[in-house]
């Protein structure tokens, strides 16, 4: 389904979008260009093996393991505990902790900025960083537990599907393999979606955003929108942002996946409330970007309020869509624009894409 949308929208998008933020911790100059959507062959949604007939094993035909024992779902803190009891040094080494500023930018941010991370944290903070250098072995067993709790939980599957496949083009991966979406955040955007659809009630909002992302006109790669905000996650946990809150809870991962969660949902609710389409993508992005790091406690306030309705047992929280007096433009008249596009807010920071 998504590899059609992303052709619709032109050749005037091959500038990088839902690439690599350009973080030197994260990335090393990754970028995925627009041709390389453009290049996947869209496969009708009836054709054998696509998602959503409970019937069908997705992908089947080219899994090399397909005659594997079903798999069991992983929680997040099972594949959380796999990481800690790795020895990740070769990746540990490649991190940049924190943002180097120099001149009146430090200057302002020792004046001015965030509280420096509890020295008991770092250590916590920095496995968060060396997880998003590790990157996706569909040959580790609890690497393909994670792709395939992610698959069952939004799609309601009963059966396994294929670790490569088409079928990922329909979570919003850009081709048959997830790997290959996963620049500038690694595993760690596995992780989040992980504990994303693995809490019955952040499920829902899961669940919710993913029918947004299959709307007819405001449709978007759900997937590849959910690795750009682990980039935000990532960088707001690099400037400092977070360590406020942190240092509060005297936690880091749980902080960092609730501000994921918290990004997530307030992109949801611009989207929908506001008619986002596609050709918005880069410019909601940079500005929930530039929320997100000012206001990160107004975010996870927010989500503690969603998260206190789902228990309550209210359907939508995203709020209502609004009428437009016109019809959105078809696909093939959108043009997408990604952050790279668009000036810099400022010197300081580097923006998604």
């Amino acid at each position: 389904m998504w590899s059609r949308y992303l052709r619709a929208v032109g050749p005037k998008v091959g500038r990088q979008v839902w690439g690599c933020s350009g973080n030197p911790d994260v990335c090393s100059s990754q970028r995925l260009s627009f041709s390389h959507y453009c290049s996947c062959e869209y496969r009708g949604a009836q054709s054998p093996g696509r998602m959503g007939s409970c019937g069908q094993h997705p992908g089947r035909d080219r899994d090399p393991g397909q005659h594997r024992p079903a798999w069991q779902l992983i929680s997040f803190s099972e594949a959380l505990q796999h990481f800690q009891t790795l020895d990740l040094s070769s990746f540990k080494k490649r991190i940049q902790p924190t943002i180097r500023r120099t001149g009146l930018a430090a200057l302002r941010h020792c004046l001015f900025g965030p509280p420096k991370l509890h020295q008991g944290l770092r250590e916590e903070r920095d496995l968060v960083l060396t997880i998003a250098q590790c990157g996706l072995d569909s040959q580790d067993p609890m690497h393909g537990r994670v792709l395939q709790t992610i698959y069952k939980k939004l799609t309601g599957s009963k059966f396994d599907c294929a670790l490569h496949g088409d079928h990922w083009e329909d979570l919003g991966f850009q081709g048959a393999n997830p790997a290959t979406d996963l620049r500038g955040a690694g595993f760690l955007a596995l992780l989040h979606l992980l504990y994303l659809v693995m809490d019955s009630k952040t499920l829902l909002m899961a669940q919710e955003i993913f029918r947004l992302s299959r709307h007819h006109i405001q449709q978007f790669p759900f997937c590849l929108m959910s690795v750009n905000i682990t980039r935000i996650a990532i960088q707001a946990l690099r400037e400092e942002c977070l360590s406020r809150e942190c240092n509060r809870q005297q936690k880091v991962i749980p902080v960092v996946n609730s501000f994921y969660a918290a990004t997530f949902l307030r992109l949801a609710h611009v989207w929908r409330t506001q008619q986002k389409t596609i050709a918005d993508s880069g410019f909601v992005l940079k500005d929930l970007e530039v929320l997100a790091k000012k206001s990160p406690r107004r975010l996870l306030k927010t989500l503690e309020i969603y998260l206190a309705g789902v228990s309550k047992g209210q359907a939508s929280l995203l709020g209502p869509q609004k009428s437009c007096g016109t019809q959105a433009p078809h696909s093939k008249d959108l043009t997408f624009t990604g952050v790279c596009d668009l000036p810099p807010h400022s010197s300081e920071g580097t923006w998604l894409i």
